[in-house]
């Protein structure tokens, strides 16, 4: 019976090297497949949350237009993020998904006789520029065109 327990005991069984290695490798082909693809869904969904705010703002603009057409400025057939605001159409917390304000007074909707044309979309920090190139060359997006690729790529 002491022969037989000192056989058990002798006995053990665990993982070699191989196959420990074998799982460390696999375990990292799972990573470099998985890291990228989670990059890539936080970016859509800030691109996301960028088109929200914009679909927003056109909304604002639509309502500004039947209810409010003296916020409307008629030298430039545009309304400002900061009169949707005063006139209450839109909240006044909507913010930039990197958590930066919005640009208030250069981020506007433009107005073609009673709807809604385009849209700029501009953050305060200038590295995070929603619908635009720089600063000085803006672009406006169409309403009818605003989609992911319509983002600029942070």
């Amino acid at each position: 019976m002491l022969q037989k327990c000192r056989k058990m005991l002798r006995n053990e069984k665990g993982l070699t090297l191989i196959e420990l290695l074998a799982v460390v490798v696999i375990l990292g082909i799972i990573a470099a497949i998985a890291v990228p693809s989670i990059g890539k869904i936080i970016d859509n969904s800030k691109k996301d949350a960028h088109l929200a705010n914009a679909q927003q703002m056109v909304s604002a603009g639509k309502l500004a237009i039947v209810n409010n057409a003296d916020i409307i400025d008629e030298d430039t057939n545009q309304i400002t993020l900061g009169a949707l605001q005063g006139a209450g159409l839109i909240e006044s917390n909507i913010k930039h998904p990197h958590g930066d304000a919005y640009d208030i007074d250069n981020s506007y909707v433009v107005v073609s006789g009673t709807t809604v044309t385009g849209v700029l979309l501009l953050s305060k920090d200038t590295a995070h520029g929603v619908y635009s190139g720089s600063a000085g060359s803006e672009t406006v997006v169409s309403v009818t065109s605003l989609s992911r690729s319509s983002v600029k790529p942070e």
